[in-house]
C-alpha cells in the first residue's frame, strides 16, 4: 500500500515538474499547421498533460505510436519530446553496435536495450557500402556522415548524411556536406554538428571544416584548420570542439597538437598534446575524455580539460594483450568491448564515481560478432 502511494506521489511530482517547464515544450504546439491547431493531442486533455502522457510510453512502443497520426509523430520527433521524457524520468539508454561478418557483405546496426532483452537489428543503412564515415549521436538520432562509398567496385568520396531516428526506427537523408570527405573528425557541440579535416576527393588531406545546423538542415563552412589533418577524432569538452590524434601533411608521424575550436569566437587555437597520440578508442564521460592508445591497450588515459592534465589508470585485461578495444557508455559508466568478439573476453566496466579499488567490474554484455563502432542513444 505504501509503495503504491509512493509511486503515485512520484508521478504527481514529475507531472508538476513537467507542467512548470511546458511553456517551453508547448512551443512545439505553436509550430503546427493551422489545421492541426484545432485538434488536441489527446481529446479531453490539455496539451501539456497529453504530452506528459505520451512521454510515459515505453521506448519500445514509440515507433508504433508514431503511426497513430501525424501530430503524434511530429511530437515524438521533436526536441520537446526528449525534454518532457527527461522531466518524467522516462529516458532510456540503448546500446547500438555496428557489426560486420554478415552474408550480404554489409555492416549492420544491432541494438541491445538491456542485458536480458537480447539483440536485434534496425533497418539497414541506405545507400552503397561506406567506410571511413563518422557517427554522431544527438537528440535521439544517429547521424552517418561522409565516408568512402563503394558501389559496384568503384570508390568515391561521399558528402552524404543519413539520419536514423531511434524513436521512429527509421532512416532519412539530410543535407549533404559542402565537402565530401572520409577518415575525418566529427562531433556535436552545443547542438551543432562539426566535420573537420579528413581526406578529400583527390586523396589529399583536408584542412576544411564545416558545421551543420539541425534546425535549418544546412551545412556552413567555418574557418579552416591551420594544417591538413586526417585519421583524427573530435569531441566536445566545455562547449568547445577538440580535434586530436591522426596525422598531418606537415608533420612526421602522428600529430602531437590539439586543435580547439570555439563556437563563440568562431576561431581555432592549438595546444601541445602531452597525452595520447595514436588513439584507437575514445569516449567522453562526464566532463572528461577517456582514451586508449595503440601502443598500450592495458592503460586507460583520462584527459581533464579544466587543467589540460592527463592521468593513467591500469586496465585489468586478462589474457592476450592483442585484444582490440572499443568504448561504449551506459549508465554513466565506461564499457570496454572486444572489437573482434573474442569469446573468452568479458566486457570490462569502469565506474569513475566508484570508491577507490572497486572501479572495475565485468559484464556479459557484448556484441554478437565483430564490432566496428558502438554508440549509446537516449530516447
Amino acid at each position: 500500500m505504501l509503495s503504491a502511494r509512493r509511486r503515485t506521489v512520484e508521478a504527481d511530482l514529475r507531472l508538476s515538474a513537467a507542467a512548470q517547464h511546458n511553456s517551453k515544450a508547448l512551443s512545439w504546439v505553436d509550430k503546427q499547421s493551422p489545421h492541426d491547431s484545432f485538434r488536441s493531442i489527446l481529446p479531453g486533455l490539455p496539451d501539456d498533460v497529453a504530452m506528459f502522457c505520451l512521454a510515459l510510453v515505453p521506448r519500445k512502443h514509440l515507433h508504433v505510436m508514431s503511426a497513430v497520426c501525424k501530430r503524434w509523430r511530429s511530437f515524438i520527433q521533436s526536441k520537446d519530446f526528449i525534454f518532457v521524457r527527461k522531466e518524467a524520468g522516462m529516458l532510456e539508454e540503448w546500446l547500438y553496435f555496428l557489426t560486420t561478418g554478415f552474408e550480404d557483405g554489409r555492416s549492420h546496426w544491432e541494438v541491445m536495450s538491456s542485458p536480458e532483452g537480447g539483440i536485434w537489428r534496425i533497418p539497414p543503412m541506405p545507400g552503397p557500402v561506406r567506410v571511413g564515415f563518422c557517427t554522431v549521436v544527438f537528440d535521439g538520432r544517429l547521424l552517418i556522415i561522409g565516408g568512402l562509398s563503394k558501389d559496384g567496385g568503384a570508390a568515391s568520396v561521399s558528402a552524404d548524411v543519413h539520419q536514423y531516428d531511434a524513436r521512429l526506427n527509421r532512416w532519412s537523408m539530410l543535407a549533404k556536406m559542402k565537402v565530401g570527405r572520409y577518415d575525418f573528425a566529427c562531433s556535436e557541440v552545443n547542438g551543432m554538428i562539426y566535420a573537420v579535416g579528413g581526406y578529400g576527393s583527390n586523396g589529399d588531406g583536408l584542412s576544411v571544416a564545416e558545421v551543420y545546423d539541425p534546425d535549418k538542415n544546412e551545412w556552413t563552412l567555418i574557418e579552416d584548420l591551420r594544417r591538413p589533418r586526417y585519421g583524427c577524432f573530435a569531441c566536445s569538452l566545455g562547449g568547445k570542439l577538440y580535434v586530436m590524434g591522426g596525422r598531418s601533411s606537415f608533420t612526421i608521424g602522428s600529430s602531437r597538437f590539439v586543435d580547439i575550436y570555439s563556437p563563440d569566437g568562431r576561431s581555432w587555437c592549438e595546444m601541445k598534446n602531452r597525452g595520447c597520440v595514436m588513439v584507437t578508442a575514445h569516449a567522453v564521460l562526464g566532463k572528461k575524455l577517456f582514451c586508449m592508445e595503440w601502443r598500450d591497450q592495458r592503460v586507460l588515459a583520462i584527459f581533464d580539460p579544466a587543467d589540460n592534465s592527463w592521468r593513467k589508470v591500469p586496465v585489468p585485461i586478462v589474457g592476450s594483450s592483442a585484444i582490440r578495444i572499443r568504448f561504449g557508455i551506459l549508465g554513466h559508466r565506461l564499457m570496454l568491448f572486444s572489437l573482434d568478439g573474442d569469446p573468452a573476453y568479458r566486457t570490462l566496466i569502469y565506474d569513475p564515481a566508484a570508491p577507490a579499488g572497486s572501479e572495475w567490474r565485468t559484464s556479459a554484455i557484448k556484441p554478437s560478432r565483430t564490432c566496428l563502432s558502438i554508440v549509446t542513444i537516449e530516447a
